[in-house]
């Protein structure tokens, strides 16, 4: 075997190794890649979850702030008060 071929032999072999090298590099950078976006569409999700909650909270504290009936009837049900002369029977749930 001669140096020609011995030479060609090596640079052969380092592309080879190189190209596998970068396969597998490219191919685990993929994998972060799909993981890292399937990451980010449940971050979105919960997001639009967050911001639909906040806007029903808004609108109930808007509510609260300019509906006077909206606020006796809050507190009628969550703090069982009534009007004077009223009677409120409470009934035990039978499960």
């Amino acid at each position: 075997m001669n140096l020609r071929s011995l030479l060609i032999s090596f640079y052969l072999l380092l592309l080879i190794v190189v190209v596998t090298v970068s396969g597998v590099s490219y191919w685990r950078n993929d994998q972060e890649h799909q993981r890292l976006l399937a990451q980010e569409q449940q971050v979105r999700l919960r997001l639009a979850e967050a911001r639909a909650r906040l806007a029903d909270q808004e609108r109930v504290l808007d509510r609260l702030r300019n509906d006077p009936s909206y606020v006796e009837t809050v507190i009628r049900r969550r703090l069982g008060y009534a009007k004077p002369g009223e009677i409120i029977f409470r009934f035990e749930d039978q499960q």
